[in-house]
């Protein structure tokens, strides 16, 4: 019996839309793949970003030419030469570790020699918006323990302490989205030292971060967009903390594992994040995400509706995955 694979789009809605440096967005626009042996199945999402290239058309294109591959039985390590990282390898990765496990009778976990996953604590992301706007947010999710605070560059001071004052006792990291500028990136790092800020992710723009490695670092500051794969780690040492290791820019779960293993090895902090799907791509993300020191799988609680079955949480706390929706 050969693998039959299927690939659909398809668009959520965001509660509230989403805003960071980069522009607005009202729909988290998804690829969604499905290997099929008869009546097993296994599924795999992803996201193509504009950033990198990326369409959903574009993606569904690369993904629908490699149907004859799994045809002829196109295994996981094969998939890693036979695509570069990005979406559409993300989500055939992810859909093989799901069908491998079904198959199994095993999870994802057992598979890898790892134990079950834990509950994770995630990051809620606040949008860019007016001081007063990112105020208001900031006061509905104060209880929250870990807020992400997106950025956009100019105003950020304004924004950080705005944040700050709405939502004093939760931990804040930043994330800047390469908005930053040579002229703006003191005021806006002493910003963050004075809001006791833990992390600064991608202040400023991948290919022009050289200022990182040349200037006292009070705040961490976590590669985002100039990180990938783990490939390209060891460049990153003299300008970089911590690295954002996400399954889009990987290429799925194989390699998303490799990256948080070999950051570690280099001694970087490690976040798992994300780009905004549904629970079908955060599910694979948290068997990344076990024992980083930053978690930003939020992107469920930022739809007007996930799928069914998803991901549940309590308040902040991602709970483990069941195998009904993944692994």
């Amino acid at each position: 019996m050969t693998i039959e694979l299927s690939v659909v789009a398809e668009s959520w809605p965001i509660e509230g839309g989403f805003t960071i440096s980069r522009g607005s967005r009202t729909h988290a626009d998804v690829v969604v793949v499905t290997l099929r042996e008869g009546t097993r199945i296994g599924r795999g999402e992803c996201v193509p970003y504009p950033r990198y290239g990326e369409t959903v058309s574009g993606v569904i294109s690369d993904i629908e030419k490699m149907a004859k591959e799994f045809a002829h039985g196109l295994d996981r390590a094969g998939l890693q030469l036979a695509m570069p990282a990005g979406a559409a390898r993300n989500a055939l990765d992810c859909a093989l570790w799901d069908f491998e496990a079904k198959r199994a009778g095993k999870s994802v976990s057992a598979l890898l020699g790892r134990a079950e996953p834990s509950p994770l604590v995630t990051a809620f992301t606040i949008s860019v918006g007016s001081p007063e706007k990112m105020a208001s947010d900031a006061e509905k999710a104060k209880t929250r323990p870990l807020l992400k605070v997106k950025l956009a560059g100019d105003s950020d001071p304004e924004r950080i302490a705005a944040v700050r004052s709405a939502a004093p006792k939760a931990r804040l990291i930043v994330d800047a989205n390469e908005a930053w500028t040579a002229e703006t990136f003191e005021k806006n790092l002493a910003a963050c030292a004075d809001a006791k800020v833990e992390l600064i992710e991608q202040p400023l723009p991948a290919g022009d971060d050289m200022l990182l490695a040349r200037i006292k670092r009070t705040v961490p500051v976590c590669a985002d967009e100039s990180a990938h794969t783990s490939a390209g780690l060891g460049d990153l040492r003299e300008r970089y903390d911590a690295v954002n290791v996400k399954l889009d820019k990987t290429g799925g779960l194989t390699e998303a594992l490799v990256m948080v293993d070999e950051a570690k090895a280099l001694g970087f902090k490690v976040m798992v994040g994300c780009m905004l799907g549904t629970s079908l791509a955060m599910a694979p993300a948290a068997i990344a995400a076990q024992g980083a020191d930053f978690v930003d799988l939020d992107a469920p609680l930022l739809l007007s509706s996930d799928r069914i079955p998803g991901l549940s949480f309590e308040g902040s706390t991602l709970l483990p995955p069941s195998r009904e929706l993944w692994g």
